[in-house]
């Protein structure tokens, strides 16, 4: 199974694995989350970040996601590749966490596919009929 970690600003991790493990009605396994706080230093925080790749991956490698791509956790997250063992998707959010998740039994090269498109997918604009303040009008 490929390990997810997930390394974002300030608790935005911390809260999309809670939500996830409510969506799904239990916590995932090997999920983990790296918050980078904006006094951190973010070279400080290598040793813990590789340490959590490292027990997160069983063989099969691990999937980084992380919120924005040039931003402090991206730039961290960077550090971390190992071409075909550990990868990184910036733009994390729940349709892509859930997709990733989903997909985890796949290969690395698979599980990025489906959660680039989760995130992908999960953008959409809700149609006014579907409303619920477009039909009573208030």
């Amino acid at each position: 199974m490929i390990g997810i970690l997930l390394i974002t600003h300030g608790t935005l991790g911390e809260s999309l694995i809670d939500t996830v493990s409510h969506v799904l009605n239990k916590r995932p396994p090997q999920l983990r989350q790296l918050g980078v706080a904006a006094n951190d230093d973010p070279s400080l925080l290598l040793p813990s970040a590789r340490a959590m790749v490292n027990d997160l991956d069983d063989g099969d490698g691990v999937l980084i996601l992380t919120d924005m791509y040039g931003a402090s956790p991206s730039n961290l997250c960077t550090k971390l590749v190992v071409p075909g063992k550990v990868q990184v998707v910036a733009g994390v959010s729940l349709p892509m966490l859930i997709r990733a998740i989903t997909y985890r039994e796949k290969s690395l090269d698979v599980i990025i596919t489906k959660a680039i498109s989760g995130g992908c997918e999960g953008v959409i604009r809700v149609p006014q009929a579907t409303l619920p303040h477009a039909a009573t009008g208030s």
